[in-house]
This record gives C-alpha cells, structure tokens and sequence, in this order.
C-alpha cells in the first residue's frame, strides 16, 4: 500500500524565495559546482554526463540524476538539474547528472532515448574504476519527463533478455526516485494531455501504446510492477495524487512512498533554497538507507 509522507507544516509553509511559481530558466540560473568530470558514454554529443564527488575518500553513494523536459531537445539539459546534483554532492552523495538524447536529436525516441539512459547507467561500472563509487547504493532519481526514466532503470532489469533497450548487463538501482513525473505513460497520454502534450510521449514511443503496444509494456514503468525496489514519488503540477496511488496500488508489495509537499510547483521542488525543496532532498537521501 502507499505510504503517504506526512511534513511538517513549519517545514513547507514557510515563505518561499520566490512570490511566482519558478519556471525552468529560474533553476537554470542557480548556481551549481563544476562537475569533478564531464564524461562521454556514447559517441553522440549528448551522450554525456557530470559526475560530482563530495570531499572525502568515498565510496561514496550514487544518485543517477535525470532532468526532464518533456523527452524534446531544446527545453531542458543537465544545467536543469545541476543545482540538485550540487546540493546531492553536499550531503556527501556522488552524482551522476546525465544529458540524453531528445526529441529533435539524431536517434532520439524509440529505442535510442532508453537506450542513452541504460547506457549512462552502466557507465558507472567503469567510472567506479578510477572514482571512489559505491555501486550497492545508486539511486535513479529523475525530475519531470526524467521520473519516468529513473522508475524505468529502476525497472530495466526485469526487461526480456531479447529486449532491445535492455542492455547485456544492468546495473542494479536500489531504489528510484520520480519527482513529479508520469510513471504510466499511456495514462499520460489518454488522460493528461496538458503533460508535456501528449505528442511528446507518442513520439518518445514511437506510437500510441494501441499502435506499439510492446514499446509500453517495456517503456512505461508501471507495466513493470512489481519490480523488488523502493520507489519514492513526488507529487505536485503533473503527478497527481490520484496518478500516485493508482501507481502504488499496481506495485503490490513494492515499497511506494509519495511526498506531497505543501505549496509545491513543478520546479521548487528541484530548487535548492526553497522550502519545498528540502523535503525532496531529505526524501532522496532516505531512499539510500
């Protein structure tokens, strides 16, 4: 059953830093560290990542980072979910900030967009070589368009071995977490036209889940569950309550947790400094234990 997080009201009713709702250039504005290394796992120039290492010796757990943008080029990137990255890497978490190819970028959609985050995912394995990373403890955490890739990876190991997105080898998630993200795309895309409009899902799949219906039931995490890890969502403008707890109830057994931060928008809840913002971290930092 779901596990609704309750907050405490001092927490996240206190005034925000901003009078407006944020929108995307306010969070591409706000400052983030430079990355310890920028590092290709394809050949494309979006095939590419930030990693982040707090100070110490490690090895240090890894979020796997995965900005939104409605799976199309030219709306968001990794300055988007840089800050967050930044502020993960404080609280003594590596981060793994991953670009990816989108709509509008040679190969994007079905299968070369899920084929990018498995890739960048795997890629761990040969950073943990030159780079203190503990790879027992990698969360997915995803942001908007994002969420539905970090439950994905989450998911990707019980793929079919023949699967063409699946990869040889994945890499175990621990847990993942979706921050105001769709984890039923075709839900999305009957149901929630205002999300990213519904074109921008049917071109990620390549289809409507009636016309490719094998791209959904690989693609879309919900058609995974149960799936044996944590899974931690976060409702706000695009997750609905409902969507949450229609997700929880198909997982089963599966831990699902949803946090509904009070006064949440779709972009104060990656924005470090606002009060919405805080409860996300802390929830991040709670699917490692």
């Amino acid at each position: 059953m779901p596990k609704l997080v309750g907050i405490a009201a001092a927490l996240l009713l206190a005034p925000a830093c901003h009078a407006r709702a944020l929108g995307p250039e306010d969070v591409d504005r706000l400052p983030a560290s430079m990355p310890t290394a920028t590092v290709q796992y394809g050949t494309g120039p979006n095939q590419k990542g930030e990693l982040r290492l707090p100070g110490g010796k490690g090895p240090f757990p890894v979020a796997i980072v995965i900005h939104g943008g409605c799976w199309t080029r030219g709306l968001a990137t990794t300055r988007n979910t840089a800050p967050l990255a930044t502020a993960l890497t404080r609280k003594g978490i590596a981060t793994w900030n991953i670009e990816y190819r989108q709509w509008g970028n040679p190969g994007a959609g079905w299968p070369g967009t899920f084929q990018d985050w498995a890739a960048a995912a795997d890629q761990l394995r040969s950073l943990a070589r030159r780079y203190p990373l503990d790879l027992s403890r990698v969360v997915a955490t995803g942001h908007s368009a994002g969420a539905q890739a970090a439950l994905w990876l989450a998911a990707r190991p019980r793929l079919p071995l023949d699967s063409e997105i699946r990869g040889r080898d994945p890499l175990p998630i621990k847990a993942a977490v979706a921050i105001d993200g769709p984890g039923d795309l075709a839900a999305a895309v009957d149901s929630r036209p205002e999300f990213c409009r519904r074109t921008s899902i049917v071109r990620l799949m390549g289809g409507t889940s009636a016309e490719v219906p094998q791209h959904y039931r690989q693609g879309s995490p919900i058609e995974a569950l149960p799936i044996g890890v944590p899974q931690y969502l976060v409702v706000s403008e695009y997750l609905r309550r409902e969507d949450a707890a229609d997700y929880a109830r198909a997982a089963g057994t599966d831990l699902v947790e949803i946090l509904a931060p009070a006064k949440a928008d779709h972009f104060n809840i990656i924005a470090p400094g606002e009060p919405q913002f805080a409860a996300v971290a802390a929830l991040i930092q709670k699917a490692f234990k």
